[in-house]
């Protein structure tokens, strides 16, 4: 019998790997998205979905959605406001922490059997106490986004404990590809150093060089989101690289991989990178820096290594690389 499968935020760079991963695996996809945005991403797979517009924020369509008892419920939509926490505060609240709530109530109501995977984040350490991190680690969020998502991560974690519903919360760390959005700074990086190798009169602008990410590979990502519910009992696990590496890295990375090389100069506010050729072509901005800036992100990923069996394939170098090439093919 065909598994049936919602991936909320289908057009997001998650949601269209794992559709095509569950496409591949044999499922009939659904995929509720809010609007256009992202629509590229699924243009090659559209005629196999099933695609529903909605506001998961929305009781009423999450109870409709949850009502059509699918066999497997992924919640990767969210508002990811962390550059200016103040903004969205209302909205990040509604949908980032509500609508996961909502969905476990309705999951438990009317469609108990249902296996559900909440797309906790790494945010919800903040200002992180050891190093890596696993998912025993204390939360501590500095940002609306990391409070919602950590609102939502307890909520799973007590439906699967009073309720028994297969509940998997997986704490995501930086995952990137090329269907990154242009706002994260991995693509703002990528994109502006293929067009200035294109000749493009541009100047990359940068917050903190030094602040570490842990980077991974958003087609490794949805796989583990997979294999958690291959498990016998659902549980919550980190899904990461487990290294990490600086934005200075990332850059000098993705000039390399463009035949370019970075020469700094300066310190801190002042930094600047220049070409061979002498051009400036990366200055620092302290306009970009965080208002909490958290320096050390690292992942423990023991845990899903040991019990599903997953480790992510991608390199930090493999992953710059192909975002490079394919910011080279767009522009």
């Amino acid at each position: 019998m065909t598994k049936t499968a919602l991936i909320t935020g289908i057009t997001g760079q998650d949601g269209s790997y794992l559709a095509e991963l569950l496409l591949k695996k044999g499922y009939a996809v659904t995929g509720v998205t809010r609007g256009e945005d992202g629509a590229a991403n699924i243009a090659h797979i559209l005629k196999s979905l099933n695609v529903i517009q909605g506001d998961i924020g929305d009781a009423a369509f999450v109870n409709e959605l949850v009502s059509k008892k699918f066999d497997e419920i992924y919640n990767l939509a969210s508002i990811a406001t962390v550059a200016k926490p103040l903004k969205d505060i209302p909205e990040i609240e509604r949908v980032t922490a509500g609508a996961p709530i909502r969905m476990l109530l309705a999951i438990n109501e009317c469609s108990p059997k249902t296996k559900f995977f909440q797309a906790s984040s790494a945010e919800m350490y903040g200002n992180v106490t050891e190093s890596p991190q696993s998912e025993t680690t204390p939360f501590l969020p500095v940002n609306p986004y990391g409070e919602a998502k950590l609102k939502a991560h307890r909520a799973v974690e007590e439906y699967r404990a009073k309720h028994g519903i297969f509940a998997v919360s997986g704490i995501l760390f930086n995952h990137e590809s090329p269907r990154r959005p242009e706002t994260f700074v991995t693509r703002k990086i990528t994109g502006t150093l293929a067009r200035i190798s294109k000749g493009a009169d541009e100047v990359l602008m940068l917050g903190n060089l030094d602040a570490k990410r842990d980077w991974s590979y958003a087609g490794d990502v949805v796989r583990g989101m997979w294999l958690s519910f291959q498990a016998d009992t659902a549980d919550t696990y980190v899904f990461a690289s487990g290294t990490s590496h600086s934005v200075r890295e990332f850059t000098e990375t993705a000039a390399d991989a463009l035949g370019m090389r970075i020469q700094w100069e300066g310190s801190g506010a002042s930094e600047k990178g220049r070409s061979v050729s002498g051009r400036v072509v990366v200055e620092i901005n302290p306009a970009f820096f965080r208002p909490v800036e958290t320096h050390l992100r690292q992942g423990n990923i023991t845990k899903a290594k040991t019990a599903l069996g997953w480790k992510p394939e991608v390199t930090f170098s493999e992953l710059v690389r192909m975002m490079v090439r394919a910011e080279t093919e767009r522009t």
